[in-house]
């Protein structure tokens, strides 16, 4: 988890909710188009693929993972998860909960670049 944390993406894609990324340093990677994105707002709502769940539960994402996945082995698939700096890390933590009980094991985290100024 710790490369996957120290080794992140960074894009930035519109969706339903509102996030400001946190900054890290590394090196950009490539997105791959069929990734599976979870996207955490400040408030704790969860959005897959730009679908904005219903509630912040645990069975809700499980379900929209399972939904995302497409029929396609789980093991072979990448999650994105992209949250804004102010959500709580138990959001955070909830969503790679659910993307383990669904059995996705790739997980990225989106990040920006520190400004230049800092």
């Amino acid at each position: 988890l710790l490369i996957c944390f120290m080794v992140s993406t960074t894009f930035i894609r519109e969706t339903q909710l509102r996030i400001d990324l946190p900054e890290a340093s590394g090196a950009p990677q490539a997105r791959e188009d069929d990734a599976i994105e979870i996207t955490v707002d400040g408030g704790g709502d969860y959005a897959v693929n730009d679908r904005l769940l219903l509630n912040s539960e645990l069975a809700t994402l499980v379900r929209a993972l399972e939904e995302a996945t497409g029929g396609r082995p789980a093991a072979d698939a990448r999650v994105i998860i992209t949250a804004d700096a102010t959500a709580q890390h138990q959001a955070v933590v909830r969503a790679m909960d659910a993307a383990g009980r669904v059995g996705l094991v790739r997980i990225s985290i989106t990040t920006r670049q520190p400004d230049a100024e800092e």
